[in-house]
């Protein structure tokens, strides 16, 4: 990646913080960089940290870079974009992180055919662990896909999309994912402490027996889930007897069901916007 253009950062956010910090880190000079807040204290935290410009009127992003990342709650997009200086704001090339959002509708917002990209990472973008869907309608400007794959690559992987309608379905994949595997964590604890470990120990031996088993996923990219399940799995044993158990009660069926309700509630809110 050798793009170093200005980049202008509308929201300072943790996603922003994230994103700006792995840019810098990476060699991405700061004085390329404007983050533009709300609040003055987060501005000044990340100037101190990182060296970057800041300041908090959003019309400083559109005067000091052609590429814009909008980085506000999706329901204050529309409120952000309509406070923007209409010639200005219709002559920049934007990445959207404002989750449910459509391209269509951020260029309605802005009231042009701008070039926009629409990017839909998740929490563990937070600890540099991220996997972003991203989005382009075909067309746009390279050097903002490129710019888009970069700032986000900052923390984590990334996954093109050829059909907008699959950011819904990287929703349920990604997105939302985390929080199932919350889920299924905070079980595992509550039962590790009916078997009468402390709070502490059994989040500990779960919390890192799911992130190594993460790691063995990504690291054993040649050998699929079922047969690295299948590697710890020994017939008869204890681990066989919890899967028959989880299959019986139609796990499988279960994630299934809840991924597709999230893609269902995805397209719902996304006309709600």
């Amino acid at each position: 990646m050798t793009i170093h253009a200005n980049i202008a950062f509308i929201g300072a956010g943790n996603m922003t913080s994230a994103i700006v910090t792995g840019m810098v880190k990476a060699g991405y000079s700061p004085s390329k960089i404007l983050l533009t807040n709300r609040s003055e204290a987060k501005l000044n935290q990340l100037n101190d940290q990182l060296g970057v410009h800041i300041s908090s009127d959003n019309d400083a992003a559109l005067n000091f870079a052609n590429y814009i990342v909008l980085a506000v709650k999706p329901q204050m997009l529309a409120e952000v974009i309509n406070a923007l200086p209409k010639p200005e704001r219709q002559s920049k090339k934007y990445i959207s992180i404002a989750a449910g959002v459509t391209v269509s509708r951020i260029q309605e917002m802005l009231g042009a055919s701008c070039d926009v990209v629409r990017s839909m990472p998740n929490t563990p973008s937070s600890v540099g662990m991220g996997m972003t869907g991203l989005y382009a309608p075909q067309g746009t400007d390279k050097v903002l896909c490129d710019l888009a794959t970069y700032c986000l690559e900052q923390v984590g992987k990334t996954l093109w999309v050829s059909d907008e309608a699959m950011i819904n379905s990287v929703i349920a994949a990604a997105g939302s994912a985390p929080a199932y595997l919350f889920l299924f964590a905070e079980a595992m604890q509550a039962k590790a402490e009916q078997l009468g470990f402390s709070a502490q120990d059994a989040k500990l031996m779960v919390a890192q027996t799911l992130a190594g088993s993460g790691k063995m996923l990504l690291e054993h990219d040649d050998i699929s889930f079922s047969e690295l399940r299948a590697n710890v799995t020994s017939k008869g044993g204890t681990t066989a007897k919890a899967i028959e158990s989880f299959q019986s009660a139609g796990l499988t069926a279960m994630v299934g069901d809840a991924m597709q309700a999230a893609v269902e509630r995805a397209e719902a809110m996304q006309k709600l916007i």
